[in-house]
Order: structure tokens, then C-alpha cells, then sequence
């Protein structure tokens, strides 16, 4: 199989805006499984190209100090809660006053 062209995609917005057009492609319950199997090669060319702009990326001092905290706290489990409302633990909060 040929690998996918990202070549039309230039910017990390651009990526990740193919990339939510994906998701949203694959979850559509009339795309047939060939067609999700096209989508997901795709997506994994998408990441890769994304995965190599971020790593060409020179970042300041602060922002690397920045990305090795988040990642520390990622790695913790002591990074704040993504959403308002999350409680930043595992439960299920269902049901729950």
C-alpha cells in the first residue's frame, strides 16, 4: 500500500485539523471498514509528520522548563483537570450528588 500524501499539510493546525476530520470520518457508522483502514494509515502519516515538526522545533529555555514540568506532572498524575468540573481522579462520577 502507497503511504498517504501529507504533503498539502504545512502547519501543525493544519495536521491536527485533518486529524479531527478523521475521527470524525471513522465514528460515521456508514464509512466502510476499507475506507476507516485508508483513514488510519492517514492519521498515522499525519502523526508522524506532526511528531517530526515538533521534535525540529527550537524551543526557549522557559518553554522547554514549561514542557518538562507538564510532563512531570503527566507523569505523577498531578496535572490539573483538562475540563471544569473534573476532579482529576479515575472514579466514576455517575450518580454521585
Amino acid at each position: 500500500m502507497a503511504k498517504p500524501d501529507t504533503a498539502a499539510y504545512k502547519t501543525f493546525d493544519q495536521i491536527t485539523g485533518r486529524l479531527d476530520q478523521i475521527v470524525s470520518q471513522v465514528r460515521d457508522k456508514d464509512t466502510s471498514l476499507e475506507r476507516s483502514l485508508d483513514l488510519f494509515d492517514e492519521a498515522i502519516a499525519l502523526g508522524s509528520k506532526a511528531v517530526d515538526m515538533v521534535d525540529r522545533t527550537d524551543f526557549t529555555p522557559e518553554e522547554e522548563a514549561k514542557l518538562r514540568e507538564s510532563a512531570k506532572e503527566a507523569e505523577n498524575g498531578t496535572a490539573a483537570p483538562a475540563e471544569a468540573g473534573e476532579k482529576g481522579t479515575d472514579e466514576p462520577t455517575e450518580g454521585k450528588s
